[in-house]
């Protein structure tokens, strides 16, 4: 679903910085004297000269295609190491680099979130099938729809690259789709509830969104990737998002039956949101909060499409009837 980033960031946001998973990349794990010693032997015994090459060779074809490095492979094994550490002495699991320890699953960094985010994506692919079969390109709503769908598309593939390996790269790949999704269902409402009378008000509020999308990835890019700021800005649209989408439910409920289901997305995005407030250390250290949360998301991605469908045929029949009555 569209607005998912947004209701996590939303209610973080609204429930202050401190419930928040940190967006510091440092954390207790890393700083640990253990960890930093044994990484630093791990990467003089490993990663040079006659000991790499060896690596090289007796490294999966996966894990390197996936580019997993001798020096990763280092921090992999430190990591548990000092885990294994707090745990013997009665400690609580600490964060490595702003993340759970998590246990990699072939080349999957994360292979709970990076399947999960893989089904929401097949399930948006199949889901647009089906609002393609079902609803002809005549509805007014026909393209944005499917745009739509091919947005959240390419956000649920970045997203599943990056639980499967979060680098610089994949992170920010990340986080810039998972933006433009956020904007092009604050996008999709607008048509929706303004646009399709309007084309004029459409075309410079797609303007100004498209602007924003630039300067918002600008910013990160070439100034400074502050999680704070990305946060607050998705949080504020996503409230926007929100909000007007509940707004407009309500006031059609009595005419429009299927609206229903929109509602039911926005409220329930908000309450699996409540997920991410948890932040517990991965279960079997597969299955972490956000793992949930990515769960959570795929019956709900279902459910926003068939409402889509409902409604672009509904206003297929409604211009239909229009046109016969003229």
């Amino acid at each position: 679903m569209a607005a998912c980033g947004a209701a996590r960031a939303a209610l973080l946001l609204l429930l202050g910085t401190a419930a928040a998973p940190s967006p510091v990349r440092g954390s207790q794990g890393d700083r640990e004297p253990l960890y930093r010693e044994c990484l630093s032997r791990c990467d003089r015994r490993n990663c040079s000269g006659a000991a790499l090459s060896a690596f090289r060779a007796r490294q999966p074809l996966y894990m390197a295609l996936a580019g997993w490095s001798c020096r990763d492979d280092c921090k992999y094994e430190c990591m548990w190491l000092t885990v294994r550490l707090y745990l013997q002495r009665g400690h609580r699991v600490p964060q490595f680099h702003g993340k759970w320890p998590f246990s990699r699953f072939l080349f999957f960094q994360e292979p709970a979130s990076a399947f999960a985010s893989f089904l929401n994506g097949l399930a948006s692919f199949i889901m647009l099938l089906r609002y393609k079969a079902a609803v002809p390109p005549a509805s007014p709503m026909y393209p944005t729809c499917v745009a739509f769908a091919w947005v959240s598309l390419n956000a649920w593939f970045w997203s599943t690259v990056f639980h499967t390996r979060d680098t610089a790269v994949t992170e920010k790949l990340d986080y810039f789709c998972a933006s433009a999704v956020v904007l092009h269902s604050v996008y999709l409402c607008c048509v929706r509830t303004l646009g399709l009378q309007r084309p004029a008000l459409i075309s410079i509020f797609r303007a100004f969104l498209l602007l924003f999308l630039a300067c918002h990835i600008s910013y990160l890019t070439l100034v400074r990737f502050d999680y704070g700021y990305n946060m607050a800005a998705n949080a504020a649209i996503g409230l926007l998002n929100v909000a007007w989408w509940l707004r407009w439910c309500l006031r059609n409920r009595p005419r429009l039956p299927h609206v229903w289901k929109c509602a039911a997305v926005v409220l329930l995005l908000q309450a699996l949101a409540l997920l991410e407030l948890l932040d517990f250390p991965p279960l079997l250290w597969v299955l972490d909060a956000h793992a949930l949360w990515h769960i959570g998301t795929i019956p709900l991605n279902v459910l926003f499409y068939s409402f889509l469908m409902d409604d672009s045929l509904y206003l297929l029949k409604a211009n239909s009837d229009l046109l016969k009555a003229d």
